[in-house]
């Protein structure tokens, strides 16, 4: 049987069924998931059930795969898989405990941030019944697709700093004093520039690359301009209408393409409530 899309109302999204992803998919089912993953931007499949193995090999029908560069968080086995966990072993986390507390478009602190990213749950916190650890996605072409043509023009050829230590120092700022880099992932990921508007490698769709998560400043603008522009456009991208909210559930499968979209992860729950999910990283292409 082939995959069934079912597009979500609104700006994004779209829920997948008749398909079990632990098993090889034939080359029409690959296709029918491609077109729609470029389509929609944000794929979810319920009711799953994947080892590590067969992530692994899902993922690789959407591209090549990259490990993360924090690799205290690497599944010890499959180091292209990344741990998200909030769980503590020896009184270490197992995975990185705050993925995407800030609104953030994946590995945009990087010269070719990732294509796209899989995330699998499968443990979910909750507290009298109700899901924890929400993740929204918004996006960033519609919301780039309603900004008034004199915006869009003010926009073109600006480009901005991205930065992974914008993360951490947000995270200090916030209050989590242990929140650090080492000195060899700072050497990894010197900042890096890339247009404040991507055109997207295959649909040539345009969106908004600038994120809360990452971005430091506009070049070319002063430090008050700057920062009055970016949260204009970090306000506009997370508007309602841009955005859809996915409510996990143990067996979920999100897939997103990082082009067109951010993310955030909501952090409203806190250990005995554990969280455990496993994500893949596609590799990607320079902004432009």
């Amino acid at each position: 049987m082939s995959p069934q899309i079912e597009a979500f109302d609104g700006a994004i999204g779209a829920a997948v069924t008749d398909v079990d992803l632990s098993q090889d998919l034939d080359a029409s089912s690959q296709k029918t998931l491609i077109d729609a993953w470029n389509a929609h931007s944000v794929l979810v499949f319920r009711d799953q059930k994947v080892t590590p193995e067969q992530l692994l090999r899902f993922s690789r029908y959407f591209g090549s795969l990259e490990t993360h560069v924090l690799e205290q968080y690497l599944h010890r086995e499959h180091p292209e898989v990344l741990v998200v966990s909030n769980i503590l072993k020896d009184g270490k986390n197992i995975g990185i405990p705050d993925a995407g507390r800030y609104w953030h478009t994946d590995l945009s602190y990087l010269a070719e941030p990732s294509r796209g990213s899989i995330l699998y749950a499968i443990e979910i916190p909750e507290e009298n019944g109700e899901t924890l650890g929400n993740t929204l996605w918004a996006s960033t072409a519609a919301a780039y697709e309603a900004l008034p043509e004199a915006k869009r023009k003010q926009l073109e050829g600006l480009t901005a700093e991205y930065s992974l230590g914008n993360r951490f120092n947000k995270l200090v700022e916030d209050g989590n004093k242990d929140a650090k880099m080492s000195a060899e992932q700072i050497d990894k990921t010197p900042p890096v520039t890339h247009p404040i508007v991507r055109t997207h490698p295959i649909t040539a769709r345009k969106s908004i690359l600038v994120n809360e998560g990452h971005t430091t400043h506009i070049h070319g603008l002063s430090e008050v301009d700057s920062r009055t522009l970016l949260e204009e456009l970090w306000a506009h991208c997370t508007k309602p209408e841009f955005t859809y909210r996915h409510v996990w559930q143990p067996g979920d499968v999100v897939m997103w393409d990082n082009v067109p979209t951010q993310h955030l992860a909501v952090c409203d729950y806190a250990l005995p409530q554990r969280r455990l999910l496993h994500r893949t990283t596609l590799t990607g292409d320079r902004p432009y």
